[in-house]
């Protein structure tokens, strides 16, 4: 169990670490995403 605990605490370090490095590329994702949409609304 206390392997566990270390592994979880190290993986939310991690994650507090590196959240801005996962967030931009959803975000670049989602932009391109409603970009599409709104394009493909204006041309219809």
């Amino acid at each position: 169990m206390q392997l566990v605990m270390s592994g979880y605490q190290g993986l939310n370090v991690l994650v507090q670490l590196n959240w801005d490095r996962l967030l931009y590329p959803a975000m670049v994702f989602a932009a391109l995403l409603a970009g599409a949409f709104l394009g493909s609304m204006l041309t219809a």
